[in-house]
């Protein structure tokens, strides 16, 4: 044991550790300042409010970060350890399907009560269908050699399993996290070597499924998925300004925040959007408040952090013998990546608005536990690949 740890911290990845670190803390201030006046008026009436939950997540996230770095990454293709992580999902979808809540206020049913406490199974779903799909591919490839050699048919298993948790949360309707995992799995199939015949296959047989989901999900669930709160989402998308005192409100203050901000920002604590004008400031909109009260230089400081946790895990993807550090790696950093790009993009009116988490940053207990889970892996996988890059010189 001692000479597992003394080899870990020889090996471990300090540059990703202090990133990541960097940008919990900085979330943690700008968490505080967003959400000061929501707390006063709508909360317990003290600013610190979101402040003081969100060190809680902190803490609690730290201890979760170390589970998921000193757990060899290689356990994950066990066949015990897949089979526990089925059953969490398996018991939290049902869970969220027979007693999820959440659709009158976000027009999705994406959230349960654990212990009192809310939980996001969709956050879950996008760490576990990461894990899931690269250690059953890499088990194939143990099977057959190579996984240049694994077939279409003989991945089917966990593929049926991702669309399972895809028809679960379009069923839910919650539109921003089945876009990510959606991506996600994509992007770990990708990442996975098969050849490029059997991903063709695979990806033909997928589009059909995808269209008959897609026909299906508007033909059984056309009230949920084309509601109102949908409906105007597209409409603020195309033309927020001639929606302004409806649909169109939050993201018209969000565009003033940043425009407000210009290059250096009003200051630390003196936005004014955050003064009843932006609702929820300190969940999908902080990157607004952000640019306001700290302007372009804060926004810079934000993408460049999480901008270089992405490249390295696609850097460690990309550079590692071993398909399974791949796999999950760049499914990690493909997670992270997209989840910043539909966050931005829905705040500066790229995309339409779709309401997920900026990561690290915004406030919310279940994806910073995630996130730091998913951290603590890579670092995981990071010491590994260091450790036998090493043996190769």
């Amino acid at each position: 044991m001692k000479k597992y740890f003394a080899t870990y911290f020889r090996n471990f990845d300090y540059l990703l550790f202090f990133t990541y670190i960097f940008l919990c803390l900085f979330g943690l201030v700008m968490i505080y300042s967003a959400g000061m006046m929501v707390g006063i008026v709508y909360e317990d009436g003290t600013p610190d409010y979101f402040y003081r939950k969100q060190v809680i997540n902190l803490v609690i996230a730290a201890v979760v970060f170390c589970i998921g770095a000193f757990f060899p990454y290689k356990h994950y293709s066990n066949k015990f350890v897949m089979l526990f992580g089925m059953a969490m999902m398996a018991i939290l979808l049902v869970w969220l399907n027979f007693a999820g809540f959440g659709r009158e206020e976000t027009g999705s049913q994406s959230w349960i009560r654990v212990l009192g406490v809310s939980f996001q199974p969709s956050e879950y779903a996008k760490l576990f269908i990461i894990l899931y799909i690269a250690g059953s591919f890499y088990k194939k490839s143990l099977k057959e050699k190579s996984i240049q050699y694994v077939k279409p048919n003989d991945i089917g298993y966990p593929i049926a399993i991702w669309l399972i948790i895809l028809l679960s949360v379009g069923l839910e309707t919650d539109l921003g996290a089945f876009i990510i995992i959606f991506m996600i799995a994509i992007s770990v199939v990708f990442l996975s070597g098969i050849r490029g015949k059997s991903l063709f296959r695979f990806f033909t047989v997928l589009s059909a499924f995808g269209g008959v989901l897609a026909g299906a999900l508007a033909l059984f669930k056309h009230d949920s998925i084309f509601n109102a709160s949908r409906v105007g989402r597209l409409q603020v998308w195309s033309n927020p300004f001639a929606y302004e005192q409806g649909s169109g409100y939050q993201v018209i203050n969000g565009y003033l925040a940043i425009g407000q901000g210009g290059l250096e920002g009003v200051g630390l604590g003196q936005s004014v959007q955050k003064l009843g004008y932006l609702p929820e400031p300190q969940n999908d909109f902080i990157m607004a408040i952000i640019a306001e009260e700290l302007g372009v230089f804060g926004v810079a400081i934000v993408i460049g952090g999480i901008g270089l946790i992405v490249l390295r895990s696609f850097y460690i993807a990309m550079t590692t013998k071993d398909p399974l550090a791949r796999m999950i790696a760049g499914g990690i950093g493909s997670w992270i990546g997209f989840q910043t790009f539909v966050n931005l993009g829905g705040v500066s009116g790229v995309i339409p608005l779709t309401g997920v988490t900026l990561p690290f940053i915004s406030y919310g207990g279940t994806s910073i536990l995630m996130l730091s889970l998913a951290m603590g892996i890579l670092i995981n996988v990071s010491m590994y690949y260091k450790k036998d890059k090493k043996k190769l010189l």
